[in-house]
């Protein structure tokens, strides 16, 4: 097979992948690579999206106006590399607003977040819970993106994660609240076997509030959200923005949740005339 058609099939690769591919195709030789990397990217074929980190600039493009899809660039970021946050709604496409930051998770967080082509990519260690229980991969998809696979966080836990992480699920909660609510169905059992993996009775109480809020578009029955509900905080816990923020707020005793006012209105809706 002829590199160019490993540039063909892989837009977005990294050095470990192209050195796998020469060596089954007969070289191991680190120059080599070097030498082919460098001809390659004078040659305006490859652009370097960072160390290590790879794009194949397809014929009858110019490396300056070919821009790669970014959730190609965040799925090869890391070799565990999983989408999360608000940019998994964006990728599964529930997000409200879009936004130029990729968030991924991967254990192996090294350095700081870097930029290529206007979007930023963010590496986050995922939840310290599931790194102890051995499920780092717990309700993680795979979906296809140009013909290469991407991992992706489900909407359930993605629900569930965005309300835990306000910071980077959405940064305001209109923007979570009006992304969550594009989402026609979600799989309970899913969310509630997450929530308990995630173990925080107050994130509990979120997704238990936010399921409570729309019981009749998600046709959510009272027994499924008892479930949430027997996890609760024993006391009363703010639903705080990022950095701790505190608005005012209305206490949901069903939840023992100080919800903000503002999404207990739904504020950000228009009245109706």
């Amino acid at each position: 097979m002829k590199l160019t058609d490993f540039f063909a099939r892989s837009p977005v690769f990294t050095g470990e992948e192209l050195a796998a591919f020469l060596a089954a195709n007969g070289s191991t030789n680190a120059s080599t690579r070097k030498s082919l990397l460098a001809h390659h990217k004078a040659a305006g074929h490859v652009i370097a999206a960072r160390r290590d980190l790879f794009v194949a600039v397809p014929p009858g493009f110019a490396p300056d106006g070919f821009a790669v899809d970014p959730f190609l660039v965040a799925a090869k970021a890391a070799g565990d590399a999983v989408v999360a946050y608000h940019a998994a709604l964006q990728l599964h496409g529930r997000a409200y607003s879009h936004t130029t930051e990729i968030i991924y998770l991967t254990e192996k967080v090294r350095g700081r977040a870097f930029k290529f082509q206007g979007t930023t990519y963010k590496p986050i260690a995922p939840p310290p819970a599931l790194v102890r229980a051995g499920a780092q991969d717990f309700s993680v998809a795979t979906l296809d993106r140009q013909g290469q696979s991407v991992r992706v966080t489900s909407l359930e836990r993605t629900l569930v994660d965005a309300l835990d992480r306000p910071d980077v699920g959405g940064g305001s909660w209109e923007e979570i609240w009006r992304s969550l609510e594009t989402i026609e169905f979600f799989d309970v059992d899913a969310v509630l076997a997450y929530c308990n993996l995630v173990g925080n009775a107050t994130t509990t109480a979120k997704v238990g509030f936010f399921l409570d809020q729309h019981r009749e578009s998600l046709m959510l029955n009272e027994p499924q959200l008892a479930a949430f509900r027997a996890q609760r905080p024993k006391s009363r816990h703010y639903m705080t923005l990022p950095g701790g923020r505190k608005e005012r707020g209305q206490l949901i005793k069903d939840w023992n949740l100080i919800v903000p006012t503002s999404v207990v209105e739904r504020a950000w809706e228009e009245p109706i005339s």
